[in-house]
């Protein structure tokens, strides 16, 4: 009777504890962003998909490692292909001790159009098996505009319980008080890196801050009305 006891109120504890943290974060290491960054820009302005590996740690998302997908065809051998590439990438990865955890995708968009129905069914069907998981968003032709056009999204907890009661119409949303700003949630993206990248690029810098002054500035004779500057 003990035991029985003491195991329901571990899974009431693990239930509570998974209620109680939600997805605050998403932590992604640098190297993960520019692999995404060259995989989008290499086929733009072909969409591609990849996968990110990590580990789901409390309130955050760690973000370790990702790869690409094979471009996407009609044909269901390729596709059948394409399975089997994931599959032999995560253990090639698990082979050489690499985190091999799947914690979402990644996949890239024209012109900020990646609200479509596809999106919500793979999230749907990525978490049937995982618990929580996001999909990277990235806009390669806004970043020729000097904008990093990069986002984590996953869906609103009441979007999924709408959609899971197959009663998807437009009255439920009206009734739930639902508009599609109301569908996907955007998670805060921290990009972390190890303390041996960080020493790294700092050995990668050519001259400190101070050495790269421009000590010009610093004749008074360049501005006739400096003294009186100073004194007001």
């Amino acid at each position: 009777m003990a035991t029985t006891t003491a195991t329901r109120s571990f899974l009431q504890a693990v239930a509570t504890e998974e209620v109680a943290t939600p997805l605050r974060v998403v932590q992604t290491e640098g190297l993960v962003i520019l692999k995404i960054i060259k995989h989008c820009k290499d086929h733009s302005p072909s969409l591609v998909t990849g996968q990110l590996l990590g580990l789901d740690v409390g309130s955050v998302l760690e973000v370790t490692n990702c790869f690409p997908f094979p471009m996407r065809e009609e044909d269901e051998e390729i596709e059948a292909d394409g399975a089997n590439y994931q599959l032999e990438m995560m253990r090639c990865l698990r082979e050489v001790n690499v985190d091999n955890n799947t914690v979402g995708w990644y996949q890239s968009t024209l012109l900020g159009s990646y609200q479509t129905v596809e999106l919500i069914e793979t999230f749907m069907n990525y978490q049937e098996n995982i618990r929580r998981c996001v999909c990277i968003i990235y806009d390669p032709s806004r970043a020729d505009q000097g904008v990093l056009a990069l986002k984590a999204l996953k869906l609103s907890d009441s979007f999924m319980k709408l959609y899971r009661s197959n009663n998807f119409t437009g009255e439920k949303l009206r009734e739930k008080n639902l508009s599609w700003v109301d569908i996907f949630e955007e998670i805060p993206i921290k990009v972390s890196n190890s303390a041996l990248i960080s020493a790294f690029m700092t050995e990668l810098e050519p001259d400190t801050p101070v050495t790269r002054c421009d000590f010009d500035r610093l004749q008074l004779s360049t501005s006739s009305l400096m003294e009186r500057n100073m004194e007001f």
